[in-house]
């Protein structure tokens, strides 16, 4: 969950193509852009090409974007869409916005959302069983 500086919480969940940090801070930008929730920012045929190659070239499990990957989609989808240009104009609002997430976050979630300058805290679980690598 994020608390925006007018006081609102949006919330953003893991799903197959985005990480929860991803889905919140794209949840974020929409609200504080204006646009409406069902508006996608990145097409989501660009977001399964990432995806594809995250799995296929670069050999990993998941084809979910972590906040790192997902602020680059949007940042080139940003220079041939108005709408995620607008959205992404919003992200130095979240500079200071209070963020808690219900799991620990993975490399790419952290260093984004430090980046973003936000102030998070987490619960001390893993988002995923797979510690070790095999």
């Amino acid at each position: 969950a994020l608390e925006l500086p007018d006081g609102d919480v949006v919330t953003g969940r893991n799903s197959p193509l985005m990480h929860a940090a991803s889905a919140l801070v794209l949840n974020a930008i929409k609200r504080l852009a204006g646009i409406p929730a069902h508006l996608d920012l990145i097409s989501p045929v660009v977001i399964q090409s990432i995806g594809s190659l995250r799995k296929d070239m670069l050999g990993l499990d998941s084809i979910s974007l972590n906040l790192e990957e997902m602020l680059i989609a949007l940042s080139i989808s940003s220079t041939t869409s108005p709408i995620a240009h607008d959205a992404m104009r919003q992200l130095p609002r979240l500079r200071g916005c209070e963020v808690h997430l219900t799991h620990l976050p993975t490399p790419g979630d952290e260093r984004g959302l430090r980046r973003l300058g936000v102030n998070l805290t987490c619960d001390p679980s893993f988002a995923t069983d797979k510690l070790f690598a095999s």
